[in-house]
């Protein structure tokens, strides 16, 4: 429960009022300072909470770690700092793979980070009376920890580890819907990135290498091996390297085909085995 501003405790700094932190995050490049001001001000339990919140976000830091938590698919999942945030576009990749599930599906979700499109893809299949065997894995260890809450609470594991070496061996050609987000950023467009996901996120979610798929270059060499027959790979993209990763796939035999969402400004590459 946040606490009311009129409860200030003396030994605490505090921002004094509503329109005093409007004006701090404003001042700090906050597009939408007044709706983050009103999240700040219900997720602090005490003036100094709330001080230190509002300090961390002046400094650049992401909102979401901030809050402790991401709303991502219609759900609100934990985020710890340093962890990176689910952008609202990779809703597709949830939105696609659920259009593709059969009955009790294997899902994996590779690059997982904080496990958001595994954890919404078996929630939605769920409420639709689906139920989907979920894996998880990520190379970050505090990717990872923050995974297995979010995971935990559908029922799936989250593994540590890079890529498909990270996997259970016995899910080896049984895998119906691979979903991922794996970087995809060129290693020089690092510096052109938002601060706060530039200087807060780790860097091995963002950097794909010298033309942004080297990751994706990774992936398609391993994905046929894990893939059921019939099974479904979905990674997100650009619309400017969509093409170029679906040529990744295609050049392993598997059918390949770009889907584009303007309303979320999203691409996905989906490729399937035959």
């Amino acid at each position: 429960m946040a606490f009311l501003m009129a409860d200030v405790d003396p030994r605490h700094p505090h921002p004094a009022s509503d329109a005093a932190i409007v004006a701090r995050l404003r001042a700090a490049g906050c597009v939408f300072a007044e709706d983050e001001a009103r999240l700040l001000i219900d997720a602090a339990t005490s003036p100094g909470h709330l001080e230190s919140m509002v300090a961390d976000r002046e400094l650049g830091l992401p909102l979401e770690p901030i809050l402790g938590w991401v709303q991502f698919a219609g759900l609100r999942l934990d985020i710890d700092p340093g962890v990176f945030v689910p952008r609202v576009r990779t809703e597709l990749l949830v939105i696609e793979a659920v259009a593709l599930a059969g009955m009790a599906p294997v899902v994996v979700d590779l690059c997982c980070g904080c496990g958001a499109v595994g954890t919404a893809v078996a929630t939605t299949l769920l409420r639709r009376g689906v139920t989907a065997r979920l894996y998880a894995s990520d190379i970050e260890t505090a990717a990872v920890v923050c995974a297995r809450r979010n995971v935990g609470r559908v029922g799936g594991d989250v593994f540590e580890g890079d890529l498909f070496s990270a996997l259970p061996p016995r899910l080896r050609g049984t895998v119906d819907l691979l979903v991922v987000n794996a970087p995809y950023v060129p290693t020089d467009a690092i510096a052109m990135m938002p601060p706060e996901a530039r200087d807060f996120e780790p860097l091995v979610a963002l950097d794909g290498g010298g033309d942004g798929l080297d990751v994706h270059r990774r992936i398609a060499l391993g994905a046929r091996d894990w893939l059921a027959p019939g099974g479904h790979l979905l990674i997100e993209s650009s619309r400017e390297q969509s093409a170029a990763t679906a040529a990744l796939f295609a050049a392993v035999e598997l059918q390949a085909r770009i889907v584009r969402s303007d309303d979320l400004d999203a691409t996905v590459v989906v490729a399937t085995a035959a």
